[in-house]
């Protein structure tokens, strides 16, 4: 007995996320381990003495070490579209991968706040029916945003016409 969605050839088309939410995050990376070494340094060296100001390296460590780990999650982000249902895979050491049936999708939204604006941003939540499953495509550009979107409603109500 065979499961899943029927009649495709080989896997799922993957689709990457594009670089501009790895861009905004190592960003925010880069403004807060900044200035919390700023602090940390003029902080102790004043309060302590000035040999303690080395101590504002250890967020540079953390920026150093935050980068590669945003580099690892930012790729292990994908959505495939499939016949029936949409595919969303996430996490490098537990990896998730979600899959939304377009005939359960009962809400698709298309978000951007001011930051994922300014770097030209959106996001795509989809509402089903059951609240845990709730499923979250972040950093698209908009125009791809609302195409799957538009997409994603269209095949909602054409799967749902049957329920």
């Amino acid at each position: 007995m065979e499961t899943g969605t029927m009649g495709e050839t080989g896997g799922p088309a993957w689709v990457g996320l594009p670089g501009g939410l790895l861009t905004l995050r190592r960003t925010l990376l880069v403004i807060w381990t900044v200035l919390l070494a700023v602090v940390t340094a003029v902080g102790t060296g004043l309060t302590l003495g000035p040999a303690w100001a080395v101590l504002g390296v250890f967020w540079l460590l953390v920026l150093a070490w935050g980068w590669v780990l945003l580099g690892r999650n930012w790729r292990s982000w994908r959505y495939a579209e499939r016949a029936d249902d949409l595919l969303i895979s996430r996490g490098v050491l537990w990896r998730e991968e979600t899959v939304v049936p377009y005939g359960r999708m009962q809400l698709v939204e298309v978000t951007s706040g001011p930051l994922e604006r300014r770097f030209g941003l959106a996001s795509v939540q989809l509402h089903t029916a059951a609240a845990a499953s709730d499923a979250k495509i972040p950093g698209l550009v908009p125009a791809e945003a609302e195409r799957l979107r538009d997409r994603l409603t269209a095949l909602g109500e054409a799967r749902s016409a049957g329920l």
